[in-house]
Formats: structure tokens, C-alpha cells, sequence
């Protein structure tokens, strides 16, 4: 049994079902004795690469089909040992692209303009302990980032800081909200401007709304603010929040929250709550699946129509291959599980994210897989490439590829692997 699979087991055991009190959640304290300077140190590392192609199954040791190498930068170039989640941002001034990246001990920014020469500018430390877990989202050229660390709280990171940035950093928040403690996640709808932290509990270690979502109005980045909260799901292991443009025209216009929600025990399920009224949410719908173990992790296609969801621990419990979820949700108020999605190897999924008709997933142990989700309405979804950063096998464990980001405008897919560092790959020519 791998420690991460121990670890994750671990905190699922004492995830409580429990609902604290409102005025819990309504304290909206904001710490800025942080300041916002950051210390400077040695010049910023500059390695130069060489792009290594995809040739015959293979770029540079590593299994591949249809992506190329571009940089790799181990876990040690940020003087940590544990990798997990991603996110980008773009530099709406200078187009210079920006990766962020979640490290056990706090999150690292790289300059990835050129990917063959990526930057590493510094780090922001953690708020407090280091964690396994850390995730991070970006809205109006700020980075917002939560962790399973004990009393975290969400920090603020003004990403305009990283211009001009020539001597490794090591960062300061621009601001906390400590108005609760540790967190799973965070997910923003940059469409209205409110995050939603998810898997929240209080600094005493209690779940907040259940272990549902706090909503957080970001408008004001520097001033987040607690407004509501969702907690009719009990606990919500990863999310994303849309203003809702689909099939369903009951719900065009509205705030829809889609989530997965999971006490690896009794419950997995995709719930799907109208969050428009900050201070009345209402659920629309809760379900499972066949043979659920953990809903872990679930994104829209683009159309509005389909949800893709996975569960992280079926493949070990049930020894399915990879195991993807698609539900059709044309009418939100009853949706149905349109078929199950297996993958090519044994390895778990992890998260995943769509980007016009292709499905981006971090499939642990077997790397970036990349599918075709062009015939999605006939229950047809084709793996088209992969990128493998795990070495040693394919198996159900937890290593390997965390999370991908896949949203810069240059075709660079920036990769998370927890066990290995940083990979920026691009599709073949």
C-alpha cells in the first residue's frame, strides 16, 4: 500500500459529517501583516533546454504518444519534495505565461515565456505546516490558495508582482483570510467573481457548512469576504461553478455548482446545487454511480451538456482500468449516467479539465493522457496522446502525475508530477 493512498484513507476516516455553526463561517478576519515584499536571493536559475521529440514511443526516456519535451525542472530546483496541484496565468500586459505550481511546502512561480528556458522566480512559503495537499486558482491577476494545513486559510498572491522579477524570491501573501482553516480546495467562476472553497474546517479541526462550500466574494481580491455557504452535500472533495449556459434552459444565466462529493465510505456522488442566491442555495440534485469508492474530481465539456467524473480509488478497490463517469445532463433536475469511460492502462485518475473537444487528465502512475471527446454522443471517447512522466509502471498508485494545466494560449501543457517536478510538454507538429 503507497503512503499516499495510506495518507488519503487516513483523513477520509475523520472527515465529519456535522454542520458547525453559522457564525463559524461568517468570520471574515483578514490577516495583511504579511505584507506584500518579498526577500530576494540568488539570480533566478536559467537552464536552457532542447526541445526532445516524440520519437517511436519515446522522448528522452520517458513513454509518449504525440507530445514533446520541452523542460523539465525536478523537485529540487524548488528545494521541495513533494509536488501537487497546478494552475497558470497570463500576464494580460505582456503575455508572458506564468505557471503555478503547489508544493508540499508552499507554491513555486516560473516564468514560462520561453518554455525552453523556464524562470524560477520564488516561492510563497505556506501559511503555516507543510501539507500534502495545496490548490490553487487565479482570478483578475491574483492567486488564491488553500491548503489541508492546519489553520492556512486562503492567501492572496498579486501575480502583477512576478513583472520584472530577476532574483529567486521568497514571497510574501498579500493578504489571508483566516476566517477559516485548512481546506481541500478552492474554485473560482470568474465569470461573477466568487471562489468556493471546498472541504473546509474551522481552526479547531471541525468541518465548516458540513464540509460543503464556503462562498467567498473575490471582486475586491485584496478584500475577500465571506458571504454564504453550501452545506445540504455534506462533505465536497473538488468542484467547479459556471454561470450555466446549457440544454436546460430552467437554468441558463444561473450559478450552477457541480461537485464531488464523498466520504469514501458511505456516500459518492455528483451533486449539482443552483448557488446564484448566496444566502440560499438550493440543491438540484444528488446521485452516485455503479460501484462508487470516491468521487473525487469532475469538469463540464464545453457545451454545458456532459460531466465528467472520477472516482480516485475505484480502480484499486474494484481493479478497473482508468474509470471515468459521464453523465448527461441535459435536464440538471434528473441527470443520467450516459456510460462509463475506460481507459488504457490500470492507473487511477486523478484531476482532469477540458479545453474544447479534448479531455486533459492526470492519470497518476500512467502520466498526462489526452482523449477526443468529439463523439462524446454516440459513447465514444478516444485516447489520442499521453505524455508519462512516471517512469516505473502503470499500476494503481499514487504517484506520478497530480494535476495539468492546459489553458495557455501557446500550446504548453504544464504538468504536475508529486514524486518528479515540473514538466512543460506541447503537441507534436
Amino acid at each position: 500500500m503507497s503512503k499516499y493512498f495510506s495518507i488519503v484513507f487516513g483523513i477520509l476516516l475523520f472527515i465529519s459529517c456535522s454542520k458547525n455553526n453559522q457564525d463559524e463561517i461568517e468570520d471574515t478576519d483578514i490577516d495583511t501583516t504579511s505584507g506584500t515584499g518579498g526577500t530576494g536571493g540568488d539570480t533566478t536559475s536559467t537552464p536552457s533546454f532542447s526541445v526532445v521529440n516524440c520519437t517511436d514511443g519515446q522522448a528522452d526516456g520517458y513513454a509518449c504518444l504525440g507530445y514533446d519535451l520541452f523542460a523539465y525542472l525536478p523537485l529540487s530546483n524548488f528545494e521541495s519534495s513533494f509536488g501537487n496541484d497546478i494552475w497558470g496565468w497570463t500576464d494580460p500586459d505582456t503575455k508572458k505565461e506564468y505557471v503555478i505550481l503547489g508544493l508540499g511546502d508552499g507554491t513555486a512561480f516560473i516564468e514560462i515565456t520561453d518554455p525552453l528556458k523556464p524562470l524560477y522566480l520564488g516561492k510563497l512559503p505556506t501559511a503555516t505546516v507543510e501539507s500534502v495537499w495545496r490548490d490553487v486558482k487565479v482570478y483578475q491577476n491574483h492567486a488564491f490558495i488553500v491548503s489541508e494545513a492546519s489553520g492556512h486559510g486562503v492567501q492572496v498572491f498579486d501575480l502583477t508582482r512576478l513583472r520584472g522579477v530577476t532574483t529567486k524570491q521568497a514571497f510574501q501573501a498579500d493578504t489571508r483570510l483566516t476566517g477559516l482553516g485548512s481546506a481541500h480546495n478552492i474554485v473560482i467562476n470568474e465569470d461573477t467573481g466568487f471562489a468556493y472553497v471546498v472541504g473546509a474546517k474551522n481552526n479547531n479541526g471541525s468541518p465548516l457548512a458540513n464540509g460543503g462550500a464556503i462562498i467567498i466574494d473575490i471582486n475586491t481580491p485584496k478584500q475577500p469576504q465571506i458571504v454564504g455557504n453550501y452545506a445540504a452535500s455534506q462533505y465536497i472533495h473538488d468542484a467547479q461553478v459556471v454561470r450555466y449556459q446549457g440544454p436546460d434552459t430552467d437554468y441558463n444565466g444561473r450559478e450552477i455548482l457541480f461537485a464531488s462529493s464523498s466520504d469514501g465510505n458511505s456516500y459518492s456522488n455528483l451533486v449539482i446545487a443552483d448557488v446564484t442566491d448566496k444566502q440560499n442555495p438550493i440543491r438540484i440534485f444528488q446521485g452516485s454511480y455503479p460501484f462508487p469508492v470516491y468521487a473525487h474530481q469532475n469538469w463540464l465539456t464545453e457545451d454545458h451538456r456532459y460531466v465528467l467524473l472520477g472516482d480516485e480509488i475505484d480502480e484499486q478497490t474494484h481493479g478497473y482500468p482508468t474509470r471515468t463517469m459521464i453523465f448527461d445532463i441535459q435536464d440538471l433536475d434528473a441527470p443520467e449516467l450516459h456510460f462509463e469511460f475506460l481507459g488504457e492502462t490500470s492507473a487511477i485518475d486523478h484531476n482532469g479539465y477540458v479545453k474544447g473537444n479534448r479531455f486533459y487528465l492526470a492519470s497518476y502512475a500512467a502520466g498526462m493522457r489526452v482523449y477526443d471527446l468529439s463523439d462524446i454522443d454516440n459513447k465514444v471517447i478516444t485516447e489520442i496522446g499521453f505524455f508519462d512522466t512516471y517512469k516505473n509502471h502503470n499500476n494503481a498508485s499514487f504517484v506520478g502525475v497530480w494535476s495539468v494545466y492546459p489553458y495557455f494560449e501557446s500550446g504548453i501543457l504544464a504538468i504536475s508530477d508529486s514524486d518528479n517536478g515540473l514538466f512543460l510538454v506541447k503537441e507534436s507538429e
